[in-house]
């Protein structure tokens, strides 16, 4: 099982390495929208040096990493499964000797791998000539973020999974996929520091899966969470991983009870 995970994983990053020029113009608009909105922050900060405790500088490395992340961690939403399912192709996945979330996490890997590297390390790297942005120095902050990133994107994929079962019940899915990726959006921290948030809002937020899926990594890279904080923070992703997991299993069988392909 692990081998043919670790397969379907390959072909599906080298099937994502082709679409070189659709990840170029990805590269692009997310650059300047991410300029767009560290100019904003600057606007916003004014002569302040910091805001609930984040720096100018923190802020401005935010935004970059969140525009280097969201190809990585898919956080406008994907279809892929939805499609599927729709198609009735899910019905071929079904048969496949691997079980449908695992098969659809290892494609889901290959592409991520592809985007972290070509849309999100490089996007950070042409950012930095243009505003200095913080950067790791501690092992352990390092070896933090790698952990946290892993989890935030598995966290990221048992949520779109999750909402892409909806097509099992709607012919309409997509429009409560847009409400539901708008919402893990806000609730994630993605469009704004969670930090940044009224203290009310991001108590909120954070009875939500949502900042584990990006909030963490990012507090991480920022130097904010260290040392207890920043494990605990990583053990409550891994916990949120589980507990969207099961649910997309209990609801994946729910929804194969009502599936039915042309023909059968």
């Amino acid at each position: 099982m692990i081998r043919l995970f670790w397969h379907i994983t390959r072909l599906a990053f080298q099937q994502q390495l082709t679409y070189r020029s659709a990840m170029l113009a990805g590269l692009v608009t997310n650059l300047f929208f991410g300029l767009l909105r560290a100019f904003v922050l600057v606007a916003l900060y004014q002569e302040q040096h910091s805001v609930n405790g984040m720096t100018l500088q923190a802020a401005i490395t935010y935004v970059a990493f969140s525009q280097a992340m969201i190809a990585f961690l898919w956080i406008f939403g994907s279809w892929d499964v939805m499609n599927s399912v729709m198609s009735g192709a899910v019905g071929a996945d079904l048969l496949r000797p691997m079980p449908l979330f695992l098969l659809w996490m290892a494609r889901d890997a290959g592409r991520a791998l592809v985007n972290l590297l070509a849309r999100g390390v490089l996007l950070l790297v042409i950012y930095a000539a243009f505003f200095t942005i913080h950067i790791p120095t501690r092992f352990e902050q390092w070896l933090g973020l790698a952990v946290a990133l892993v989890l935030g994107w598995l966290v990221s994929y048992a949520w779109r999974f999750l909402v892409n079962l909806t097509a099992f019940w709607s012919p309409d899915a997509r429009g409560f996929g847009r409400v539901a990726f708008t919402v893990s959006q806000l609730f994630s921290g993605f469009l704004m520091p969670l930090r940044l948030y009224p203290d009310w809002f991001a108590q909120i937020c954070a009875l939500t899966p949502f900042p584990a899926l990006f909030n963490g990594a990012v507090e991480i890279y920022l130097g904010i969470l260290t040392g207890p904080a920043m494990w605990q923070t990583i053990l409550g992703q891994l916990v949120w991983f589980g507990v969207l997991a099961a649910a997309a299993q209990l609801v994946l069988r729910a929804g194969l009870r009502r599936l039915v392909i042309q023909g059968g």
